[in-house]
């Protein structure tokens, strides 16, 4: 068992100083993987660029053994998180690779020495540590957009009133936005001004957020366009539903609080409350337990 131990140890320090020597060597990678390794930098965090030099020479095989389905099912998942911190599918790979490693064999180990809740919690850490970065860029960004787009919508509006093309008063007032809305609008316009109809652009922008308020924004803009509405009525409208769905998603999450704090404090606050006071009066009341036990 000790000279097991021994050998799991020695080869967890080896590929340690194994990946330092590579990031120290700058190995040579393939093109799109230096691509990939370059996208987004300037967001990347020390620790993650560290791990990323680390895991991506790793990174096409573990693309190899995830498969084109769940490979694609990822990039969608990396889209709709809107690229966090320069996240794309080969750093993804690459994560995968050396937090997997870790995990495995930090679990390995503590295995060997019986401490198996430890194990469990880094064989977790090796699988979920990259997704629940994922998961939780997803709903935060998701919740951004739509908080952000019916006053989005009322001033583009307002702009488009003046007499701006829907075209330019989309530039001008997208450039007065910061946040992930704002750069999905970017990426929209410059799809068109490379060449892309206003129409495949817009679907792409719907493709790209699970959101059901941009999808209602794509659709009223394609329907108004095929049936001729006026741009401004349209989106004056739109804004209102949004508002009015946002309020109706508010209220159905405090009727489902009510009910989760009611057994909240049924559960726990009650009985302690109870054992408190209880216990207060029994030892306020000088009540001799020695007597009553017969000790």
């Amino acid at each position: 068992m000790a000279l097991l131990l021994a050998l799991v140890m020695g080869l967890s320090v080896w590929g340690v100083f194994a990946g330092i020597r590579m990031y120290r060597a700058d190995a040579r990678l393939p093109s799109d993987l230096v691509l990939a390794l370059e996208v987004g930098s300037t967001r990347t965090g020390a620790v993650d660029s560290v791990v990323d030099r680390l895991g991506m020479r790793y990174a096409p095989a573990v693309l190899r053994l995830m498969g084109p389905k769940l490979v694609a099912k990822y990039r969608r998942k990396i889209d709709l998180a809107g690229n966090p911190g320069g996240l794309t599918i080969d750093r993804y790979a690459a994560r995968r690779a050396v937090y997997g490693f870790l995990g495995g064999v930090g679990c390995l180990v503590f295995l060997l020495r019986g401490q198996y809740v430890v194990a469990l919690i880094l064989l977790a850490f090796g699988a979920f540590w990259t997704e629940v970065g994922i998961w939780s860029a997803i709903r935060i960004r998701r919740e951004v957009i739509e908080r952000t787009l019916p006053d989005f919508l009322d001033v583009l509006a307002v702009v488009v009133s003046a007499g701006l093309g829907f075209r330019q008063a989309m530039d001008r007032v997208a450039t007065k936005y910061e946040g992930p809305w704002a750069d999905e609008l970017r990426i929209t316009l410059r799809q068109m001004d490379l060449g892309m109809s206003r129409r495949q652009a817009f679907a792409e922008l719907r493709r790209r957020n699970d959101s059901e308020q941009v999808a209602m924004f794509v659709t009223a803009l394609q329907q108004g366009e095929e049936l001729g509405a006026p741009i401004v009525d349209t989106l004056v409208s739109l804004a209102k539903d949004m508002r009015r769905t946002d309020a109706q998603n508010a209220r159905r999450k405090a009727a489902r609080a009510v009910p989760k704090a009611t057994m909240m404090i049924t559960t726990f606050m009650v009985p302690g409350t109870l054992i408190l006071l209880g216990a207060g009066l029994i030892l306020g009341s000088g009540v001799d337990f020695g007597s009553v036990t017969g000790k």
